[in-house]
């Protein structure tokens, strides 16, 4: 898109109104010739047929993104990461203090190898009996006490074991480390902060989003949703006039019964640039087809906030007119006001400007 070096709405070119000259005799005034074809590449503007659309706001937000939170009790020594920093999965987000956690599993393992050692005693001294029991050296209530003893061993061994997998959990919670690549949206502990996993409910540590999947959760009032679902077709409209086509989109099958609403996710392209999660983008849904007026976004002159084009005029003339431009389609732009169908605009308005310069330099503008 080009930018307009002065933009104002004078048309310029030769009148209509031919020159009267009278002679001295009193003859007919003599007409003067239409103004030769501006040399400049034209095309003329008709309707197309383009979707009807209902635009909504939407927010970004991450497909997979998570709040991590304290699983032990513990103080926190070290957060290797701040808020806006890229993580990659198994990085350490936050390490706490270990002391009673590591002294736990200490004792845990020590509980196992006692109980690991009693249950071996017992099991050889089961089998032991139950080789002479048949031979009648041992009564058959000490079998049935030394299969009790042996099988309460084992119980006492697995209840020890289990309380070591516990202990050595409680240890492994001391590292909080990221479950996927994903940037930090948020800190929610200092370094030197005791935290508690609970109750009522655990303390968060981090959040974190990641950013190589995202959609935008829409809102829409239920009378909406028939048309939206019928055409199954949303356009987001990324800014700088992009406009990224989404052929997919998940109506949710419920409605918010406090605000009658539905919510509509629209996922978008994983090469998208520009897009974060929490920004507030515009998205179009297709609701029908209606005719609309587009004109090449090259053929358009810029100056701030307005917007134009070089009208080529019936009489040869040409003019810069100030257009009101609705959304953009592609390589195109809908036109709202400033031009009709059939009317010719120049391609190239650089071309144009240049040649109107020229009219002016040789006093015919």
């Amino acid at each position: 898109m080009r930018y307009l070096r002065a933009f104002h709405p004078l048309r310029f070119g030769l009148p209509l109104a031919g020159l009267v000259v009278l002679a001295a005799c009193g003859s007919a005034p003599k007409p003067v010739a239409m103004p030769p074809e501006p040399p400049l590449a034209t095309l003329t503007v008709g309707s197309a047929q383009a979707a009807r659309e209902q635009v909504w706001d939407g927010v970004v937000e991450a497909v997979d993104e998570t709040t991590m939170s304290a699983q032990t009790n513990a103080r926190v020594e070290a957060l290797p990461f701040d808020v806006g920093d890229h993580v990659s999965k198994g990085d350490v987000l936050v390490r706490f203090s270990s002391v009673e956690q590591q002294s736990g599993r200490k004792a845990a393992a020590a509980n196992v190898a006692a109980a690991n050692a009693e249950y071996q005693d017992a099991e050889v001294n089961w089998k032991r009996m139950r080789a002479v029991v048949d031979q009648g050296y041992v009564s058959r209530a000490q079998m049935d006490a030394a299969t009790a003893h042996r099988d309460a061993a084992r119980a006492a061994l697995n209840a020890a074991t289990a309380a070591l997998h516990s202990a050595s959990q409680q240890a492994d919670y001391t590292v909080v480390r990221a479950p996927f690549n994903g940037v930090i949206t948020r800190r929610f502990v200092h370094v030197g902060e005791a935290v508690q996993s609970g109750p009522p409910a655990p303390q968060p540590l981090v959040a974190l989003s990641a950013l190589d999947a995202l959609r935008v959760d829409v809102v829409v009032p239920q009378s909406a949703v028939d048309s939206i679902r019928q055409f199954h077709t949303a356009t987001v409209l990324a800014g700088d006039g992009k406009r990224v086509l989404v052929s997919a989109i998940t109506v949710l099958p419920y409605a918010d019964p406090a605000t009658h609403t539905f919510r509509i996710r629209v996922p978008l392209p994983a090469n998208i640039t520009g897009l974060y999660p929490g920004m507030t983008v515009k998205v179009a849904f297709a609701v029908g087809d209606a005719q609309r007026l587009l004109v090449p976004v090259s053929a358009l002159m810029q100056s701030g906030e307005l917007s134009g084009v070089y009208v080529v005029g019936a009489d040869h003339s040409v003019g810069l007119r100030q257009l009101r431009l609705g959304h953009r389609y592609g390589d195109k732009v809908e036109v709202l006001a400033g031009l009709a169908p059939g009317d010719r605009i120049a391609r190239d308005p650089e071309a144009a400007a240049l040649y109107l310069a020229k009219l002016h330099a040789a006093g015919k503008g």
